[in-house]
């Protein structure tokens, strides 16, 4: 397993999780506390007091500001120390970290490594839950694992045969099929059809066929975001693409996409945040309940499996995986995420 990579955005919630009330959230194993100011931006800052180290997260917001409902002290949006009542004397070292941090696509992400290499341009481009081509619903699930072992987990499918034949109906050709892996500025792609499969519920128009071609193609952005685009076409059409992807002038039977993101809460312990449902011409929302409710069902399942296996790693840290083919863009994406710590220091604070 390797060390947590700071140079990286981290989802720390969706959109709606954060008010001008505090949260608390763990990234990288640094408590974090978030709130917004009054003109509705994300403010991420050191959750710890500069004075005996209470949370500011069970602090007050005042204007942009945020108050420790400790001993009083009031910390501005940049971290620095603005009030300490009783004294008129404010020490350059009262302050607290700020964080980058951004609103994009229905997640908040914040920059957890060095401040001057926070570029919001390498943030994953996930799909919002306003999107009007899609109907998302979502979910979150945490792991008593590293947050690594569900990467690898979403990096290699061909699980969906043995862990969720009996959730997502996945047969034996995920875990035959290798799927054509490409490299990305930022991760991997990775795109195959399953063919002449049973079509998996809900079904769309996909419900009048017996067989279909399913096509699939996931991008993996590094730390840790998923985004799978999935399709089901009539028996053949694969073919017709000479099992490249397929083109506008092939019908598509029905739809989804799911976006997910795994995030280090700290070395042993990690949050999985997923958003899934079918495109808005082809499906409901009931069909998104649906969909959503039988995912909960899957992960959960990934869960277990994943847990059960870091406790296996912990017995004997020393013992190296034997790589199959199938864990080719697991490879990959390990080797892009070591070459991209390039700084694992980050300042103590940042100030405006």
């Amino acid at each position: 397993m390797s060390n947590l990579i700071r140079n990286c955005w981290y989802v720390a919630g969706w959109s709606t999780d954060f008010s001008r009330t505090p949260e608390q959230r763990w990234l990288l194993g640094e408590p974090i506390v978030l709130y917004r100011r009054t003109d509705g931006g994300i403010v991420a800052l050191e959750d710890r007091c500069a004075h005996r180290m209470a949370p500011l997260s069970a602090g007050r917001v005042e204007d942009d500001a945020i108050r420790c409902m400790y001993h009083g002290l009031k910390f501005g949006s940049d971290g620095r120390c603005m009030e300490i009542p009783g004294q008129e004397l404010i020490p350059d070292r009262a302050c607290v970290r700020r964080y980058p941090v951004v609103e994009k696509n229905s997640w908040v992400w914040v920059w957890m490594g060095d401040p001057s290499l926070a570029d919001d341009s390498r943030i994953a481009n996930s799909k919002a839950l306003d999107d009007p081509s899609w109907i998302l619903k979502t979910g979150h699930l945490d792991y008593e694992a590293n947050y690594e072992l569900i990467n690898d987990n979403l990096l290699d499918l061909t699980h969906l045969t043995y862990v969720h034949a009996g959730s997502f109906g996945a047969d034996e050709a995920w875990s035959r099929n290798r799927p054509k892996i490409e490299t990305l500025d930022n991760g991997i792609r990775s795109s195959r059809w399953i063919i002449n499969s049973p079509p998996i519920p809900p079904l769309g128009k996909a419900a009048q066929h017996e067989r279909v071609d399913i096509w699939t193609s996931f991008d993996f952005i590094m730390p840790g975001t998923f985004l799978l685009y999935t399709a089901m076409y009539a028996a053949g059409t694969a073919r017709l693409c000479g099992e490249g992807e397929p083109g506008a002038e092939h019908e598509i039977l029905f739809n989804n996409f799911t976006s997910q993101a795994v995030v280090p809460l700290s070395e042993q312990t990690s949050r999985y945040y997923f958003s899934w449902g079918p495109g808005a011409a082809f499906g409901t929302e009931a069909d998104a309940q649906i969909m959503i409710d039988v995912a909960k069902s899957a992960f959960l399942e990934d869960k277990v499996m994943i847990e059960a296996q870091q406790r296996i790693i912990n017995a004997n840290p020393q013992v190296r995986p034997m790589p199959t083919s199938a864990d080719k863009a697991i490879t990959i994406f390990q080797r892009m995420m070591k070459a991209q710590d390039v700084a694992r220091d980050a300042p103590v604070f940042e100030r405006a």
